[in-house]
């Protein structure tokens, strides 16, 4: 595995579990140090691991604004806790990080929800991601060769 895919499924895996603990923001950087000392050790990119999980968190309710109106028939708290943490890592690399190219964040998502997520949960990311991403488009067609 990659190491900046390793990266993301790491801090994918951090935002899960604080989720699934009800979001208790304080213990959020021990979740990580766990993560990252169970699932890759050895990493190089444990720094792209913990500005992803802080950039989530940092944007947190305009990341879900967002997935809300690009998801509009699953409000956020009715989105299994793996694709909403999925939908909320990509959309922070697509709307907020200038690191990585558009496409790659789309993709990039789209492989975590094929390996973390159900049956269908690829499909439902790459639909938020994607319309999103084409509204970005309109706004700055640029991007699109990005």
């Amino acid at each position: 595995m990659a190491n900046r895919h390793l990266a993301r499924s790491v801090a994918m895996q951090s935002l899960f579990e604080w989720d699934f603990k009800g979001t208790p923001t304080a213990i959020l950087p021990a979740i990580i140090d766990h993560n990252l000392t169970e699932f890759a050790p050895g990493l190089e990119e444990k720094e792209f691991s913990k500005k992803l999980v802080d950039g989530v968190i940092e944007n947190l309710k305009e990341i879900d604004q967002l997935i809300g109106s690009y998801a509009p028939s699953w409000p956020i708290n009715q989105i299994t806790i793996v694709d909403r943490n999925i939908l909320r890592v990509g959309v922070y690399e697509l709307k907020f990080s200038k690191d990585v190219p558009p496409k790659v964040a789309i993709n990039e998502a789209i492989e975590l929800a094929k390996s973390f997520g159900g049956a269908s949960s690829g499909k439902f990311v790459n639909g938020v991601l994607g319309s999103m991403f084409n509204d970005m488009v309109k706004e700055n067609p640029d991007l699109a060769s990005s």
